[in-house]
């Protein structure tokens, strides 16, 4: 238990440390100076423009972090994640409609219409998956087949909207999907922020029935665990909180898969220390990421999205192959 504390210390000395520093690093090198001198350029970078964006891909990774490990709960899958069980594609289906239609209307600060049309298109793929999995009371490997299914569907729909677009909304459509954080000032975090508290905090709540249904479900039940309702709480709310990140900076792959996998190799498989490590790692983790992302290729930038996803598929190799060396 020692050790485990000072890993969540260690984690959050690191997460403090890189959400300071991470906003001084760029194409234009700010100092600690510059930024309080108002009106000057390196106070209207660093406020309205990094600032913003640091804190932005923090929120998201975390969100990711922790519904990467409730996931994987969830389905008992150690490869189980939110963007491979069709909740991202089914919001990127909705951006990519949003940019094809043209829609330009705003519901909220924050809140645009192609984020708001991300939202809807999750909600859809959340209310398929569950509708499909729960068919004749399926269990999570009816969940876990549904998503896969679902995740081809609309993967399938959004390159038909896309290849029916103009060249310049082709073009928008295809960068929104690769995903990567854009953010001018803080209105993003008015949906993200509110998202990764209450998932953070259910997780941290049913932390106990989630380790006593890693046992098996009917030792779950003859402890006392509601596995229905639990399987529903989590499907509806990691399914919810993703479509908010998702909607606020398109689909982000892998860091659900490889935050949980890492963090229970340093403080184990209980979930109430896991969650909260997962959710430290994954937002510092996806903030290391996108300011790579935007200084190794200045003044261009490369999607975020891109770089986490080559970075997941070694990993993702390395699981398989250890897997299999496990076997043999």
């Amino acid at each position: 238990m020692k050790s485990h504390r000072v890993a969540v210390r260690g984690l959050l000395l690191l997460s403090v440390v890189v959400l300071l520093v991470a906003p001084l690093v760029g194409m234009h090198a700010l100092s600690w100076g510059d930024i309080w001198l108002e009106g000057a350029r390196g106070h209207k970078i660093f406020w309205e423009l990094r600032l913003p964006r640091v804190c932005l891909a923090w929120v998201t990774g975390a969100i990711l972090g922790v519904c990467g490990a409730l996931f994987q709960a969830l389905f008992r899958n150690p490869l189980a994640s939110p963007d491979m069980l069709g909740i991202s594609t089914g919001a990127a289906f909705g951006a990519v409609l949003s940019i094809r239609l043209g829609l330009t209307f705003s519901l909220l600060p924050g809140l645009s219409g192609l984020s708001a049309s991300a939202f809807l298109g999750a909600g859809l793929a959340t209310a398929v998956i569950y509708a499909a999995g729960s068919w004749r009371r399926g269990g999570t490997s009816s969940l876990l087949l549904a998503g896969i299914a679902v995740s081809f569907l609309f993967s399938s729909l959004t390159l038909i909207v896309q290849y029916t677009g103009n060249y310049v909304d082709s073009f928008r459509m295809a960068l929104w999907t690769m995903g990567s954080i854009q953010a001018v000032g803080f209105g993003a975090l008015g949906t993200t922020l509110p998202a990764l508290v209450l998932i953070l905090c259910a997780a941290v709540f049913w932390a106990p029935e989630l380790d006593l249904f890693l046992c098996g479900e009917e030792l779950a039940e003859s402890r006392g665990v509601s596995v229905g309702r639990l399987r529903r709480g989590l499907f509806i709310g990691v399914s919810l909180a993703v479509a908010v990140s998702v909607s606020a900076c398109g689909p982000v792959g892998f860091v659900g898969l490889m935050g949980p996998h890492i963090c229970r190799r340093i403080v184990g498989p209980a979930h109430r220390t896991l969650v909260i490590v997962s959710a430290l790692f994954g937002g510092t983790f996806l903030v290391v990421c996108d300011t790579a992302a935007r200084t190794l290729w200045a003044p261009a930038e490369i999607p975020v999205g891109v770089l986490t996803s080559c970075m997941g598929s070694f990993f993702f190799l390395w699981l398989l192959l250890k897997r299999e060396r496990r076997r043999s």
